[in-house]
């Protein structure tokens, strides 16, 4: 009986654990990405760059960030 609820308390923790971690990722993605479209935005506004606002560029910037926007817009200059 007490290893049962040894058992659910560990398990209780990990899963805490997880949820705690994967919050703070996604937190950190958001931002990551709402800073990448606003200097993306930017930059097409203006005439820095003139990188389309697909849904490829779109993901790429979401995923990377201001790495992102860089890669982008030293793709579009070539």
């Amino acid at each position: 009986m007490i290893a049962e609820l040894l058992f659910l308390f560990f398990l209780f923790l990990a899963v805490l654990l997880v949820v705690k971690v994967g919050l703070r990722i996604i937190r950190y993605l958001v931002g990551n990405a709402i800073v990448g479209l606003i200097i993306l935005w930017f930059t097409n506004w203006i005439g820095l760059s003139n990188v389309p606002l697909t849904a490829l560029n779109v993901l790429v910037v979401a995923i990377g960030g201001i790495l992102g926007v860089i890669a982008l817009i030293v793709i579009s200059w070539f």
